[in-house]
């Protein structure tokens, strides 16, 4: 029998070894080196019209995570039923392997309707990330007058926060190209101005590539770099900037090296995955279809995380 000195000496130099080299011992021990989990924005299952159990069911089948639920006028589940139907929603979901892992919401302040309620009802489904609602810019007001207006209500909104335990993310989004609304944060600059000065534990930003290129170009790099300390969750929807969003790995984000900044920031929140493409010709939406959309949308993802 080996003993207890001689198993000692004879394995402590692979354990050193291993310890030096944490890359090699992850991929001999068969772990990934960067794998959030994936979210679906359930948006796309509005289309099919799916109640809680069948969207739970599709979402096992699509092999994600969970959903990042819309909770707000004209979503999934609206403010006014939140309290009733969030926990029944992702009780189906559990039933099935996966959870509600993201809000989206249309909150924008304290006095948004039923802000407490759906954030007290988060916070007990162990839902820590919720997506804020949107300003927009007003021909008649001045960028710099909708940013004193948007500040106060983000400051008593991130104390709500804190005392509750969750955190608000805002997206940044690309005006329409007919420029019929720009919101507050299309610009990151602009951005960075609304969320410097609070604690990103209690209001952070969800960061989205697409739409960043779609605005920025090439610099949105420089733009990720300065808002990084601020980002709390990732949105991800494959877009070529001339055209539009198209089927993962149809467009720019396979050479952008978005993910590998990521890994390297250590990001570990859920990833939200929109679908924001055609996925079926007019009249061809399916359930299957949903389900292979889904599919190949992770399995294009998983090839970016590697």
């Amino acid at each position: 029998m080996t003993s207890r000195r001689h198993f000692i000496r004879t394995t402590a130099p692979a354990i050193a070894a291993l310890g030096l080299a944490p890359k090699a011992a992850s991929l001999a021990f068969g772990a990934p080196r960067f794998a959030p989990p994936v979210a679906v924005f359930s948006k796309v299952y509005q289309e099919l019209k799916l109640d809680f159990e069948q969207s739970a069911e599709v979402t096992a089948e699509a092999g994600l995570d969970g959903i990042d639920c819309a909770v707000r006028d004209g979503g999934e589940i609206v403010p006014a039923q939140a309290a009733d139907k969030m926990p029944r929603y992702a009780e189906a979901l559990r039933r099935h392997g996966a959870r509600m892992l993201l809000l989206t919401t249309g909150i924008r302040g304290v006095s948004s309707a039923q802000a407490g309620e759906i954030l007290r009802t988060a916070k007990q489904l162990a839902i820590q990330y919720y997506r804020l609602g949107y300003w927009s810019h007003r021909p008649e007001v001045p960028p710099a007058t909708l940013l004193a207006e948007i500040r106060p209500s983000l400051k008593d909104l991130a104390a709500m926060n804190k005392e509750l335990g969750v955190c608000g993310v805002y997206q940044n989004h690309s005006a329409p190209q007919n420029h019929s609304r720009r919101n507050a944060g299309c610009d990151l600059a602009e951005l960075y101005e609304m969320v410097k000065d609070l604690d990103p534990e209690q209001i952070g930003v969800a960061f989205d590539l697409g739409h960043a290129l779609i605005e920025h170009g090439d610099q949105w790099r420089e733009h990720f770099e300065r808002l990084k300390p601020h980002i709390r969750v990732v949105y991800v929807k494959d877009v070529q900037r001339n055209s539009g969003f198209v089927p993962f790995g149809q467009g720019e984000f396979a050479r952008s090296g978005f993910f590998q900044l990521l890994a390297r920031m250590n990001y570990r929140a859920p990833l939200s995955m929109h679908i924001e493409f055609d996925w079926a010709p007019p009249g061809g939406k399916t359930r299957p279809l949903l389900v292979q959309t889904l599919k190949e949308s992770r399995r294009v993802l998983g090839q970016w995380l590697v």
